[in-house]
């Protein structure tokens, strides 16, 4: 269970706890996102690609200010903002830290030595890592990374 996400539980953006252990069985695509970033339209096409997977994938938002002080919002205000302007019905969690005191999470998704598979270092905004249905680190993509990159497509499909 160490090397599985599903040890994990989190604050949700609207207060309910986010257990992902609840995911077991599906693919998790787990992105920090932020408001007043350029990639901000990501959410847009992370919404589309929810949509598109539900039945084997859950993306899950974990919003972060710890990138350019691009997400100063409160919890009800990220949630207003990314339901108002793109549509967003995928599980978001509470305001976390990555950077600066990682949360737990975020510890365990940058060290290999907690994941069993890679370090990593989350360098922006819309950073996104794509779990296995057994809770297992699979990969980590840049920011530029497409949600509807052949590299994510590919591993929802296999």
């Amino acid at each position: 269970m160490s090397n599985s996400i599903h040890q994990f539980k989190v604050a949700g953006i609207e207060g309910a706890e986010i257990n992902f252990a609840d995911y077991a069985g599906k693919k998790m695509l787990i992105v920090n996102v932020a408001s007043e970033c350029g990639y901000t339209p990501q959410y847009q096409q992370l919404q589309e690609l929810y949509e598109e997977f539900q039945d084997r994938l859950v993306v899950i938002g974990v919003p972060s200010n710890d990138f350019g002080g691009q997400e100063p919002g409160t919890n009800a205000e990220i949630r207003a903002f990314c339901t108002t302007r793109y549509g967003v019905t995928f599980p978001q969690t509470a305001k976390l830290s990555i950077r600066k005191s990682p949360h737990e999470l975020y510890q365990w998704l940058t060290t290999k030595a907690k994941n069993g598979v890679m370090n990593s270092v989350v360098k922006w905004n819309f950073h996104k890592y794509f779990i296995d249905e057994q809770g297992h680190l699979i990969n980590s993509f840049s920011s530029g990374v497409s949600p509807f990159d052949d590299q994510i497509i590919g591993q929802l499909t296999a």
